[in-house]
């Protein structure tokens, strides 16, 4: 049984986020499902998806001078901080750590998204921003 089960909660109703948020979740999984000797890979996959992921949602903050930034942004500095330690610790034998690290995000993923990354859609939308262009679009009426 998966860590989390993507659903209709999750969505956003913009098509980017929720394409990165459904390889979040997979990789999420995949994670909590590893074997021992696929952990470390695993878990390389988790972290260079989660960067560009972040990345990319900080990206559209900047650009469209998200007022709530600095907030967003920690939150995903933390999450990457403790995935980093993981990885540490899985690279010294700590295997159990990895299942450890999928149960919690499972729990800190729907909340930051039905929350943050809610709001960071609506002000995107609001903007007229357009996450696949990367650009400002016309603003809807």
């Amino acid at each position: 049984m998966p860590v989390l089960e993507w659903s209709a909660a999750l969505e956003l109703n913009t098509p980017a986020m929720d394409d990165t948020h459904r390889e979040f979740v997979a990789l999420l999984n995949a994670l909590d499902e590893a074997a021992d000797g696929d952990l470390p890979a695993c878990m390389d996959a988790f972290i260079a998806h989660t960067e560009q992921h972040f990345a990319m949602e900080e990206r559209w903050m900047t650009e469209t001078a998200f007022p709530p930034y600095g907030c967003h942004k920690g939150e995903h500095d933390n999450i990457l901080e403790v995935v980093r330690e993981v990885r540490k610790r899985i690279a010294a034998g700590e295997l159990h750590y990895g299942s450890t690290l999928a149960t919690a995000l499972a729990e800190w993923f729907p909340h930051h998204a039905q929350s943050m990354d809610a709001v960071l859609a609506l002000y995107l939308r609001q903007a007229g921003y357009d996450p696949a262009q990367a650009a400002v679009q016309d603003a809807p009426s």
